[in-house]
């Protein structure tokens, strides 16, 4: 299935600042000051005011913790922590054209507050997955030891790593467990 831009963006924005609570998945930031937040909303493509202050990066902080339940949970709980951030973030759906990209949905105004911005954003794209019947495509890495978030966006489902470092680490470990198997 195919999802707009802005959805696979947001999807993607929100797995990569889920697994910034724990450094998930390879190259991934703690964001342990507002500094490297601004770098992560630079990378993500976040417009609209920052105030780039502790206050904003522990509310980015509380709302990576409640994203997380999205990754986990059974329909009808990411069904609560959508609506839940929909109405906490004062959602009204606009139009918008920006930068390079075309025509796209914002929920908020550039002017809320940033976690607020976030958390609609995800909501958003997440609200697109369950419409579609498609919340499946949230899963987490099956590296071992890794758990990242992930969003598997690919035609056939088949996305089960956070990224090449996972896939490789995991695809070498069986390699060299089928060789010891054979005497090799």
């Amino acid at each position: 299935m195919h999802f707009a831009h802005d959805t696979e963006v947001g999807l993607q924005a929100a797995a990569a600042l889920v697994n910034t609570a724990s450094g998930s998945g390879t190259g991934t930031e703690l964001l342990p000051d507002p500094a490297a937040l601004a770098g992560f909303l630079d990378r993500w493509g976040f417009t609209g005011d920052r105030a780039g202050d502790a206050a904003e990066l522990a509310a980015v902080h509380r709302l990576r913790a409640r994203l997380g339940e999205m990754w986990d949970d059974d329909t009808d709980a990411v069904v609560a922590v959508v609506n839940r951030l929909l109405r906490d973030g004062d959602a009204q759906p606009q139009l918008v054209r920006h930068d390079d990209w075309g025509w796209h949905v914002h929920a908020t105004e550039p002017h809320a507050p940033l976690a607020h911005r976030m958390a609609v954003e995800a909501a958003m794209a997440v609200a697109d997955l369950v419409r579609a019947e498609e919340l499946d495509r949230l899963g987490r890495c099956e590296a071992e030891g890794c758990g990242a978030a992930l969003v598997d966006l690919t035609k056939n489902r088949s996305r089960r790593f956070c990224d090449t470092s996972c896939a490789n680490r995991t695809h070498a470990a069986a390699y060299r467990a089928r060789r010891a198997a054979s005497g090799d």
